[in-house]
Formats: structure tokens, C-alpha cells, sequence
């Protein structure tokens, strides 16, 4: 005599079919999955959501609104820093060379257009290394700008997109729920147990 089988994937009847419970459980997990493709859908071609639920989210849509206006915020700083400081490096190396180059004409002019490309000269260089003086805390705030952006805004992205996630899981049900209730009848308790899984 063979020993039982000891595989739980499928409770059976005496017969070895499978249980009407299993059969269940599968078209229930079916039709959950088909809600939730809807959502999606829905989602994705931007037709109207229940307006209910939708102005029951507006609180978090507004917080969402905020988060991906921070997110982009991070991004063009970034790019806009890197800019400036690779103008502020052209900028100071011409304005220096110039200023070089009025001191080495000056030299050999004792006039006083000799005098005054000396100063400009000297103030031209020292303007140069002002500005240059500029790349130490652009250099932090992009250190600082960076790492914001790589922990917090990745971070809080991970945990918009689950949440996503759960959200469409959760209208998908609303969808499921508002077509089965649609078809509620309270005096039939099959109908009744329907909804109840839902």
C-alpha cells in the first residue's frame, strides 16, 4: 500500500478532484488580478477615477506634488552648480591671463596709460583669485546637494513607489467591490458571502 501523499499544494475530495475552496481561492486571486490590471489601465490612459476616492487622496497627492517638485529641484541644482563652476574656472583663468598680460606691458610704459594697466592688471588678477576663492563652498554645496538627493529623495522614491503600489492594489479592490455591489442583493447570503471576500 502507498504511504499519503504529503504535498499540501491542493486539498481533495475522496475522489481526488480538487476542493471546491481551492477552486475559490484561484478565481478569487484571478479576479483580484484583474482589478488590478483595470486600475492600472485606467491609470495609464488618464480616464476619470471615482471622484470620491480620488478627493479622498488629494491630502498625499499634494505631498506627492511637493516630493517630485523637491526631487527635480535636487536635479537642476546639481546641473546648475556644475555650470558655474566650470564658468567661474574659464572666467578667473582668462580674467587672470589679462590681467598678466597689462603688468608685462605696463613694465616697459612709464606713462600714464603704463600706470593705469598696472592697476588694472593687479586688479584683474586679484579679482581672478576672488573668484576662484568661489569654488571651495560651491564644491560643499554640491557635496551636500548630492548626498541629500542619493539618501533622503531615494529613499522617499522607494517608499512613494510601494506605496503606489498599494494604492492601486487598493482602488483595484474599490473597483472589484463597487461591481459586485452593484449586483447586491442583502436577502441572498451567497451574494452576501461575495462581497464579504471582496
Amino acid at each position: 500500500m502507498n504511504p499519503p501523499s504529503t504535498s499540501k499544494c491542493h486539498s481533495t475530495d475522496s475522489f481526488g478532484q480538487p476542493k471546491a475552496e481551492d477552486d475559490q481561492s484561484v478565481v478569487s486571486r484571478m479576479q483580484k488580478k484583474y482589478w488590478r490590471t483595470k486600475q492600472i489601465f485606467i491609470k495609464a490612459t488618464g480616464k476619470k477615477e471615482d471622484e470620491h476616492v480620488v478627493a479622498s487622496d488629494a491630502e498625499l497627492d499634494a505631498k506627492l506634488e511637493v516630493f517630485h517638485f523637491i526631487q527635480e529641484t535636487c536635479s537642476e541644482l546639481l546641473k546648475i552648480v556644475e555650470k558655474y563652476q566650470l564658468r567661474l574656472n574659464v572666467i578667473s583663468e582668462e580674467e587672470n591671463e589679462l590681467g598678466i598680460f597689462l603688468k608685462l606691458q605696463a613694465e616697459g610704459d612709464a606713462s600714464q596709460a603704463g600706470k593705469m594697466m598696472a592697476a588694472t592688471g593687479k586688479a584683474l588678477c586679484s579679482s581672478a583669485k576672488h573668484r576662484l576663492a568661489l569654488c571651495t563652498p560651491l564644491s560643499r554645496l554640491k557635496q551636500e546637494v548630492t548626498t541629500f538627493s542619493h539618501r533622503a529623495v531615494s529613499d522617499t522614491l522607494m517608499t512613494v513607489n510601494r506605496m503606489e503600489q498599494a494604492r492601486t492594489e487598493y482602488r483595484g479592490a474599490l473597483l472589484w467591490m463597487k461591481d459586485v455591489s452593484q449586483e447586491l442583493d442583502p436577502d441572498t447570503l451567497k451574494q452576501m458571502e461575495k462581497f464579504r471576500k471582496v
